[in-house]
């Protein structure tokens, strides 16, 4: 049985992730922007009513992952305010101006987020280098990795998610995601031999995470 985050673009959707078995949630807004830092005051509701890991996503914006300095002090600034109400992790990812990994911000961040851990989203999708990239962002004291394999999807993915998960060698999670679903993470789980699976669990194309799919995912 595999190990399942839900990505929860609302509140409603962490409630059915938490209800029908999920292990994590990445909390977020911004589904149009792919994810975006949700709200305090959603945050604290929510941490209220489930008691399973929340992690929440700290990015200003939707494009892509080079922050001007005014967006990287907000960055700075909401994860400092959302520790305050005792989630279990962070979820972000600062590329520079070259698409590779930002090394002084991203430990930057992951320091502020001591002692809670930190995971490294999609950005690293679009960094240079599979194998550089890893080491930096272990570098730099992530806990996790989510991708898809630097490709459009885990399963177009899956080869360097199999080697990530070799190279990586225990020392940090790689958390594939990225068109996952009930009807692929089999066949993804025995090639890429990784634990952890990320997905919205969103199937007809809306906002709410479908507590069938939840289910099914963490039955396979």
């Amino acid at each position: 049985m595999s190990k399942i985050e839900i990505a929860c673009f609302n509140p409603q959707s962490a409630i059915i992730a938490f209800e029908n078995g999920a292990d994590r949630i990445e909390l977020c807004d911004g589904l149009s922007e792919g994810g975006t830092t949700p709200d305090f005051e959603t945050v604290k509701e929510l941490r209220r009513k489930i008691n399973i890991p929340v992690f929440v996503m700290i990015r200003p914006r939707g494009g892509d992952f080079t922050y001007s300095d005014m967006e990287f002090e907000q960055m700075k600034k909401e994860l400092i305010q959302l520790k305050s109400l005792n989630v279990d992790g962070f979820v972000f990812g600062v590329l520079d101006q070259n698409d590779e990994v930002n090394m002084e911000q991203n430990k930057s961040l992951v320091t502020l987020a001591h002692p809670f851990p930190c995971t490294f989203h999609r950005a690293f999708d679009r960094a240079k280098d599979l194998e550089a990239s890893l080491e930096k962002v272990i570098g730099c004291g992530f806990k996790t990795i989510l991708t898809s394999g630097q490709k459009p999807n885990a399963s177009e993915g899956k080869e360097n998610l199999k080697k990530l998960v070799e190279l990586s060698n225990g020392r940090i999670e790689i958390l594939v995601g990225g068109g996952l679903r009930s009807t692929n993470i089999e066949e993804l789980r025995d090639f890429t031999k990784a634990e952890y699976f990320h997905s919205s669990a969103i199937t007809d194309g809306g906002s709410f995470a479908d507590a069938v799919e939840v289910v099914a995912l963490k039955s396979k």
